[in-house]
């Protein structure tokens, strides 16, 4: 036996020092229900708060004597990071909460006007007294207004964010960032005014008699100011994350830039490009302000995006809404679920034609 075999000392694996000793899943059920059963007692007896309190004060309560019980089993350092995973799970579920609150209360309040009329007529001659009246103006409205900004936006932001990325340098790439980002936080409102003096009180006089004229295309330009920036940005990112080889593999290859981007770059980062264009989408289709002020809000419908005033789905959610008529609040809440049904199958098939792309694969 050599000198080093003498010095280490011989370690026999038993199963007492194999297996650590686990905190068992009843135990951790048991301080559970424990924590949350003395916040409600202690939250309702005195009177201090809700149930919002009952269960913020719950998970705390949980998080501690997790903490405590499991070290006495587990050790410090495995509680430790038993209590972190917990923290963990329950910010994922009270996030997950309000989405599932809000789904819910939209089917629920929802689907009580998903009907032949909703959707087959609009609101022209519906009068307070009438329970009839549908939302087929505003999903002509919607459609019209958000597919001819899409038209606008995504190859002015996707063009942007390729200049950006692969050919901006210096002052003039770092000032259109700049105001890129500026544009990102801008209050919706703010677009609606801009287009409202450009546009509707100036730019269609020349085609209307000397006349403004409000019109759903105004609507789509204030849409387009509104989805620009998300959509530079986005696209920004998604082609920075393209592997730097597949470029330079394209450029020893003697490919020229322009190709490399429209063949290698774009294709590798479309499923990103199109996550971000859907976001702008949605964006566009929730603004209400916009509408209202260019476009005017018909109830009757109009399939001439050029003349003429037109609705939208946010725009009649917001006017049902505020509609003293006891069948309104039905009509907004079945407008608002289509309306995000309507963003929900645009996603969808937006994200199943990105992956047929064999190089996202």
């Amino acid at each position: 036996m050599s000198l080093v075999d003498r010095e280490m000392p011989q370690v026999v694996m038993t199963p007492d020092n194999i297996r650590s000793r686990r905190f068992p899943l009843v135990a951790n059920l048991l301080v559970a229900v424990v924590a949350f059963a003395v916040s409600a007692v202690v939250v309702l007896t005195t009177g201090i708060g809700n149930w919002v309190l009952v269960i913020v004060l719950g998970g705390v309560l949980y998080l501690a004597g997790l903490n405590f019980a499991a070290g006495r089993v587990e050790g410090k350092r495995a509680a430790r990071n038993r209590m972190w995973q917990a923290a963990i799970h329950t910010a994922c579920l009270l996030a997950v909460l309000p989405l599932a609150s809000v789904i819910w209360t939209l089917i629920s309040k929802g689907a009580g006007r998903l009907d032949g009329d909703f959707f087959g007529t609009s609101m022209a001659n519906i009068g307070a007294r009438d329970a009839n009246g549908g939302a087929y103006h505003a999903i002509v409205g919607t459609l019209e207004q958000v597919g001819i900004a899409t038209l606008f936006a995504v190859p002015l932001g996707v063009l942007g964010a390729i200049y950006l990325v692969e050919y901006g340098r210096g002052r003039f790439a770092g000032t259109i960032r700049f105001f890129v980002d500026v544009m990102t936080g801008i209050p919706s409102i703010v677009a609606g005014l801009f287009v409202l003096s450009f546009w509707v009180l100036v730019v269609s006089k020349w085609f209307n008699d000397g006349n403004p004229e409000y019109s759903g295309f105004a609507a789509s330009l204030a849409l387009t100011v509104l989805m620009l920036p998300t959509i530079v940005r986005s696209t920004e990112e998604m082609l920075r994350l393209v592997p730097g080889p597949l470029r330079e593999g394209s450029y020893a290859l003697g490919v020229p830039q322009w190709k490399t981007i429209l063949k290698i770059v774009l294709p590798t980062a479309a499923p990103g490009i199109v996550t971000g264009v859907m976001l702008a989408v949605a964006r566009a289709a929730g603004e209400t302000a916009p509408v209202l002020l260019v476009a005017g809000g018909l109830a009757r419908i109009n399939f001439d995006p050029f003349s003429g005033g037109q609705a939208s789905l946010a725009l009649y959610v917001y006017q049902q809404a505020a509609d003293a008529s006891k069948f309104a609040p039905a009509r907004a809440w079945t407008a608002a679920l289509t309306l995000v049904a309507l963003v929900l199958i645009l996603t969808i098939a937006a994200k199943l034609l990105a992956r047929r792309n064999k190089l996202t694969r």
